[in-house]
C-alpha cells in the first residue's frame, strides 16, 4: 500500500516548500505516495504561470514538479530524481552488451569478411571485428552521452543510453535516452537536444579521420569478381570532405579494396545525426527548433513528412529507383516522422526566448548537419 501522510497546510512534515509554493499556492493537504510528494489545495494564479515558479525551487531541493487540475483545485506533485533508479541498469547493461556482440558479428561477417564456417569454428573470430564495434558504439555513445551529460546539468531526470541491437547493416538500430518530467525551460531544452548532434559530430570526425588513414582491406577474390548485384553506401558530403582535408581516398582503383570498416562508423554518425536533426517530435531537432521558436516548431514539424515523401516521390518517379535504392528509407521516415508528429514536441515550463548565442549554435549544427544529407544513402547497383 502507498505510505500516506497529512500533515496539513503547515505540517513539519520533511518535505520541500520553496517560497513560490507558500506565496502562489494554498496548500490544504501533503500526501506521501510511492516516494512522491503531492500538494492538494488552490493555486492563486494560472497553472502554467503556477509551475514556471515552482520549477527552479523545486529542482534546487532535487524534485521534478508538475501540476494537475483535480475537480476541487490542484495537486502539485514533486517528484524525487532519483525515483524509480537505484541499484545497477541492468537492462542498459544487457542491452549494450547485445549490441556489442550483434555489432561484433555483423562487422566479422559483413565488412570484415570473416566466412560462416570460420566463425561457427571459433566465435573468437568475432573479435577481429572489434574495431568497427568500437566505432559504431563510439558516436553512437557519445551523441547520447552528451545528451545525458547536457540534462544532469540542467538538472533534468534522464536515464542512462539505451543501445538498441540489431542485424544487418550495422547491428544496430541506434541508441536513446529518456527523460523523466517537465523540461524546465527552453534554454534547458535547446542545450540536450543540441548537447547530443555537437558531441557525436565530434566524435564522427574523430573516427572518420582514424577510419581513412588506416590501410584499406582487401575483398575476397570470389566476392570482388561476383556478378550479382551489389550494395553501395554513398558517402555523404562531410565525409568527402573530411577525405580531401586529411588527403586521403574513400575509392580506389583496385576493385579488390575497400575502405577501411572504422570509416563506416563515421558513415553511421554522419546518418544518424541527419535523421536525429529533424525537426519535428522528440527528435534532436525538434527539441532544437521547439526552443528556438517556440510553439511555431509544429508548423515546421507539419512540412517534414510532406518533404520526406517527396524525396521519395522523386527518386521513384524520375530518377528510376527502386524501393530498395533508398525509396522506402525515405518513404520510412516521411510515415515515422508524421506518426511522432502528431504527439509533438516537449513543453518547457519556462518559455523564456533563447539569446543570439544559442541561436547561433543551433543554426550552426542544421548547417553541418546539412553536410550528412545525401538523396541517395544506399544503392543497388545491379549486375
Amino acid at each position: 500500500m502507498p505510505e500516506h501522510e497529512d500533515s496539513g497546510p503547515s505540517g513539519s512534515a520533511d518535505v520541500p516548500r520553496p517560497e513560490p509554493l507558500q506565496t502562489f499556492f494554498r496548500v490544504d493537504d501533503v500526501r506521501r505516495e510511492d516516494g512522491r510528494v503531492r500538494y492538494v489545495g488552490e493555486s492563486y494564479i494560472p497553472e502554467r504561470t503556477l509551475l514556471r515558479k515552482l520549477v527552479p525551487g523545486f529542482r534546487d531541493a532535487g524534485y521534478d514538479v508538475d501540476v494537475e487540475t483535480v475537480a476541487d483545485g490542484h495537486v502539485v506533485v514533486a517528484t524525487p530524481f532519483n525515483h524509480g533508479r537505484g541499484g545497477i541498469p541492468w537492462l542498459n547493461v544487457v542491452m549494450f552488451a547485445a549490441t556489442i556482440l550483434s555489432t561484433l558479428f555483423v562487422g566479422a561477417y559483413g565488412w570484415y569478411y570473416v566466412g560462416w564456417e570460420t566463425i561457427s569454428a571459433n566465435p573468437l573470430a568475432l573479435l577481429r571485428a572489434w574495431p568497427f564495434t568500437a566505432a559504431v558504439l563510439g558516436v553512437l555513445m557519445t551523441h547520447e552521452l552528451g545528451h545525458y551529460a547536457a540534462g544532469r546539468y540542467h538538472g533534468v531526470d534522464v536515464s542512462l543510453p539505451y543501445v538498441i541491437p540489431f542485424v544487418f547493416p550495422f547491428g544496430t538500430l541506434g541508441a536513446i535516452i529518456r527523460m523523466r518530467g517537465r523540461m524546465p525551460s527552453r534554454r534547458a531544452l535547446f542545450d540536450i537536444g543540441v548537447a547530443g548532434p555537437i558531441a557525436g559530430l565530434i566524435a564522427t570526425v574523430v573516427v572518420t579521420v582514424i577510419g581513412l588513414s588506416l590501410d584499406p582491406i582487401r575483398v575476397p577474390a570470389e566476392l570482388a569478381t561476383a556478378s550479382g548485384p551489389m550494395i553501395r553506401f554513398n558517402n555523404p558530403p562531410l565525409l568527402g570532405l573530411i577525405a580531401d582535408l586529411i588527403g586521403q581516398p574513400t575509392a580506389y582503383d583496385d576493385p579488390g579494396l575497400t575502405a577501411h570498416p572504422v570509416v563506416i562508423g563515421g558513415w553511421v554518425g554522419m546518418f544518424f545525426t541527419l535523421l536525429n536533426l529533424l525537426p519535428v517530435g522528440q527528435l534532436d531537432g525538434g527539441h532544437m527548433v521547439r526552443a528556438m521558436v517556440g510553439p511555431r516548431q509544429e508548423t515546421v514539424a507539419a512540412l517534414v513528412p510532406g518533404a520526406l515523401f517527396a524525396i521519395a516521390a522523386y527518386l521513384y518517379f524520375w530518377r528510376g529507383f527502386g524501393i530498395d535504392q533508398s525509396v522506402g528509407l525515405w518513404t520510412f521516415w516521411g510515415l515515422f516522422s508524421l506518426v511522432i508528429a502528431f504527439n509533438g514536441p516537449a513543453n518547457p515550463a519556462d518559455e523564456e526566448r533563447l539569446g543570439w548565442p544559442r541561436l547561433a549554435v543551433g543554426l550552426g549544427t542544421f548547417a553541418v548537419g546539412a553536410l550528412c544529407f545525401l538523396l541517395v544513402p544506399i544503392e543497388v547497383i545491379p549486375a
